[in-house]
């Protein structure tokens, strides 16, 4: 006879989630059998981290502390995560078995969990700009946000390639040497990340 499996279908293997909100990893699954389904979800670390296991949507034995009230399994073998903690970031492997099947399904999502960007400022370390020789430092600045990126405009527009402006490795710095009374112009950042972006007022 055919040999009957589980498939499993997932519309997003990447979730960007926000920390403090709730997170959905979203799956399907299809069977032959009428059977529930015995869902285990894992979190992939050098150990993986058994996050929840069920039997349809009811979980078997007592969940990690650290996940405790905050895991619910969905009837389509779903994981719902709420609030999200930024611990929980990492590739998520689900497994959906059935008795009667020969085999079971697997499938990774991978969640990232980040903090907003909060609005950057522009903090400028020399303003009185009068010889020639002066430079002076522009530090984009922000409270809060995690894996941001760093992108300087100048008049609006991205930086053009001039061999006086310096950016330091991970961009947040911008130092412009040999002042010039050209360089009279408006600058700002971008900082982004994977779910926001802010945008300093122009100096």
């Amino acid at each position: 006879g055919l040999l009957a499996g589980v498939n499993i279908t997932s519309p997003t293997p990447l979730v960007r989630g926000t920390a403090g909100k709730a997170a959905l990893l979203s799956v399907r699954y299809a069977s032959a059998s009428a059977d529930k389904p015995v869902v285990k979800w894992q979190l992939k670390r050098d150990k993986p981290v058994t996050v929840v296991q069920s039997i349809g949507t009811e979980i078997i034995g007592n969940l990690r502390p650290d996940y405790r009230d905050r895991i619910r399994v969905l009837e389509n073998g779903s994981l719902l995560i709420s609030p999200l903690q930024l611990a929980d970031e990492g590739a998520y492997e689900v497994e959906v078995s059935i008795t009667d099947d020969t085999f079971t399904g697997e499938k990774t999502i991978n969640l990232t969990v980040d903090i907003p960007i909060s609005k950057p400022q522009v903090l400028v370390a020399s303003s009185t700009v009068l010889e020639l020789s002066e430079f002076f430092t522009l530090n984009c600045s922000h409270e809060n946000g995690t894996k941001p990126t760093y992108t300087w405009l100048k008049d609006g527009r991205p930086l053009s390639n001039d061999s006086r402006l310096l950016l330091s490795p991970d961009q947040k710095i911008l130092t412009i040497t040999r002042v010039l009374m050209a360089d009279d112009d408006v600058y700002s950042c971008l900082v982004e990340n994977p779910i926001s972006h802010g945008r300093s007022i122009p100096v």
